[in-house]
């Protein structure tokens, strides 16, 4: 009995693998997007939050404004907002990580020197970093209780969509910032090529955006830690392990792919934790090593930076504090680890949502950028065991 379940369970793998892989030879297939987990895939041994997003992290909205526009306009915005009150005068703890500087991260210097968050994240691409400044100044200057306010630091992020987008042409405005502001939202997070993602390239795939969170265990203090990502950048593609890149012979510098390595990626980190500057500098760090497991090699082309903050109401910086003292609550130097750790899995697993969650988009002078190819990637994850065959 034994000896027939065997072959009839061998039998059942092999028919599953055979239309695999005559899905994955019929022509004209139509592209079905995918999450990482909705492949199969589990990124890393620690879970996930309900959404597994960063809005996972309690308070954190996320908007985008997407424009798609003739043929040569592919591009957007999206925003992150630490929390629904007035930023402000209600700022969070906040830190940057810079991987390789080649990008135009606005606000980086006040942010660092203080320590903390003032304004919403704005990601757009590169040339539109000026009006998505302008914008988010307006929106906090109109803000209540910010009437007597004389400078903001707004914080804007970019990468180049240059490949499939009319940059030139500055198409971003700053109503499309206000806009994606106003609608941002909490729960479920729309992704691929979408707000800043709508024109990007990842590892010569269409990239975009995408997310993924953790939730600690009590015993760990059942923090929760979310990452965002623009996704722009080259190097040689790994899956949870899987060399896909060096498999496919599709890889920076080879003779297939001779170009577009450079680009940028954008990393949001948000935690509930209660952090200070210095301790969520170190956990942007950790970040930018979610990205080195996914093949990316921070070229020197590549803006690739890490914007961390905390969410923790017990540690915001309010802007005309009642005492000369603040008294906060710093979570452990030893502590840190496990929030490293879900920082490395969410970003990991956040930039092949980015990938997988991206359709094939054609844009500026005709340039064309497929997606993924997933039920050919879903056949290599089943050979090396990563996911069932029946999944």
């Amino acid at each position: 009995m034994k000896r027939f379940s065997q072959i009839f369970l061998i039998a059942g793998c092999f028919f599953a693998e055979a239309k695999l892989s005559a899905q994955v030879k019929k022509e004209g297939a139509v592209f079905e997007p995918l999450s990482a987990r909705q492949l199969g895939l589990q990124v890393g041994v620690m879970e996930p939050g309900k959404w597994n997003a960063i809005t996972d992290v309690a308070g954190v909205k996320v908007g985008h404004r997407t424009l798609l526009k003739g043929d040569s306009v592919r591009t957007g915005v999206t925003v992150i907002l630490p929390h629904d009150g007035n930023l402000f005068q209600e700022k969070v703890p906040a830190a940057v990580f810079v991987g390789n500087g080649f990008g135009k991260l606005a606000g980086t210097t006040q942010l660092m020197e203080l320590g903390n968050l003032e304004t919403p994240i704005a990601l757009t691409n590169t040339l539109s970093v000026p009006v998505a400044m302008e914008a988010v100044v307006e929106y906090t200057l109109k803000q209540s209780g910010n009437e007597g306010v004389q400078s903001v630091n707004a914080v804007v992020g970019e990468t180049n969509d240059g490949w499939l987008n009319d940059i030139r042409g500055m198409h971003v405005q700053k109503s499309d910032v206000i806009q994606a502001i106003s609608t941002a939202a909490s729960g479920k997070i729309e992704q691929g090529s979408v707000g800043a993602g709508t024109g990007t390239v990842c590892f010569n795939y269409k990239g975009g955006i995408g997310t993924a969170s953790r939730k600690l265990p009590a015993s760990l203090g059942g923090y929760t830690v979310g990452v965002l990502v623009q996704s722009n950048f080259g190097g040689v593609l790994q899956i949870d392990g899987v060399p896909v890149g060096e498999i496919w012979k599709q890889f920076s510098f080879s003779n297939h792919l001779q170009n577009r390595v450079d680009g940028s990626c954008m990393i949001v980190v948000a935690t509930d934790a209660p952090l200070d500057s210095r301790n969520l500098e170190r956990l942007a760090k950790r970040a930018f090593m979610g990205l080195a497991k996914t093949g990316g090699i921070a070229s020197n082309g590549s803006g690739d930076y890490v914007l961390a903050f905390s969410t923790f109401s017990g540690n915001r910086v309010f802007h005309q504090p009642k005492d000369r003292v603040q008294v906060i609550q710093v979570l452990g130097n030893d502590a840190m680890s496990p929030l490293f750790m879900a920082a490395i899995e969410s970003t990991e697993e956040a930039i092949l949502n980015s990938l997988f969650l991206s359709g094939p988009v054609t844009g500026f002078k005709g340039h064309a950028v497929e997606s993924i190819p997933l039920l050919k990637l879903k056949a290599l994850l089943i050979e090396h065991k990563k996911i069932p065959a029946f999944k």
